[in-house]
């Protein structure tokens, strides 16, 4: 393993990461899941996802929302 690979590996890995811990990750999930139960259903676009997503956990406090 050469060195650029190593530093490309670790880059991948943090870009992973901070996708996962910041939730940019659900949507892509969602697409993939979607698809693969229906290849013929509509997508949300990722605007009406996160608007969907942002109005069912304002809806439910325990489902994580937080005011600060």
């Amino acid at each position: 393993m050469t060195a650029v690979s190593g530093v490309r590996r670790a880059l991948d890995w943090v870009r992973w990461y901070v996708r996962e811990v910041s939730g940019e990750s659900v949507y892509d999930r969602y697409v993939a899941h979607t698809r693969s139960h229906d290849p013929d259903a509509k997508v949300m676009s990722r605007r009406e996802f996160e608007r969907c997503r942002m109005d069912e956990r304002e809806a439910d406090p325990r489902k994580g929302f937080r005011c600060c």
